[in-house]
């Protein structure tokens, strides 16, 4: 479930570039540390996200992916740019509260979501 539009805003992005990590920290005390697989594969973009709901799409191999650059989009967002080209997902405060608050679950989901696609293509393998 996405934050609440009233979610704090980060007061700071460090990229960590060596080690594919961006650490932030909210107004309201909580910090994290987010890698750039999981920017990427969370990204709210329409390419990840679908264009309506349940449409979302299961990105794969971006373990290497990394964070070119942040550029800031007002004083609601920013927008990452990684390196294999995708520069189109929005990070509102919001959705970067969530996906930080909610990492474990939502990279829980996430490998599970990429263990059930490997092994729909092993079958799919040893029937062809």
């Amino acid at each position: 479930m996405p934050a609440p539009a009233s979610a704090p805003a980060p007061t700071e992005l460090n990229l960590r570039r060596g080690r594919r990590e961006l650490e932030i920290r909210f107004t309201d005390g909580s910090s994290g540390t987010l890698s750039a697989e999981y920017l990427r594969v969370h990204s709210p973009s329409a390419e990840v996200t679908g264009h309506s709901p349940g449409e979302g799409v299961l990105v794969l191999g971006k373990q290497d992916v990394t964070i070119a650059r942040i550029e800031p989009v007002g004083r609601y967002a920013v927008r990452l740019v990684f390196d294999d080209g995708h520069a189109t997902g929005l990070y509102t405060w919001p959705i970067l509260h969530d996906l930080n608050r909610n990492k474990e679950e939502k990279w829980r989901r996430y490998r599970e979501r990429v263990a059930a696609a490997e092994k729909h293509a092993a079958e799919a393998d040893d029937a062809g």
